[in-house]
């Protein structure tokens, strides 16, 4: 099973940025599509953002166009580039590979906060 490791969370301020990263063992990275997803306290789990092989990307509304989802395969990463955060966008992000056998991160900490 593939390994995700997710980092780059941390605290900003609101309307700051910050990107977090996931990297991924294993050599079917290239072949699946990943995604981000997001828990706040209290909530459930949400998508915030997928990318296909190809690089379809596509997002929820509450962060389109603040939120940019990126894939490298040569280095077995996805990342999500946060810009004009908001509080409401404080979470533990989540990667996830998609497939026959879906993979989790175990997640970072993503604090929007003055």
């Amino acid at each position: 099973q593939v390994q995700l490791v997710e980092s780059g969370g941390g605290l900003v301020q609101p309307g700051g940025s910050l990107r977090v990263s996931c990297a991924a063992s294993g050599s079917i990275f290239s072949r699946n599509a990943m995604g981000w997803f997001r828990q706040a306290p209290g909530k459930q789990r949400e998508l915030v953002a997928s990318i296909t092989s190809r690089g379809t990307t596509n997002y929820a509304n509450s962060v389109q166009g603040r939120f940019t989802i990126s894939r490298d395969n040569a280095k077995n990463t996805v990342y999500l580039q946060m810009d004009s955060l908001k509080p409401e966008d404080t979470a533990v992000y989540y990667c996830k590979l998609f497939g026959p056998l879906p993979s989790w991160g175990q997640g970072t900490l993503v604090t929007v906060s003055s």
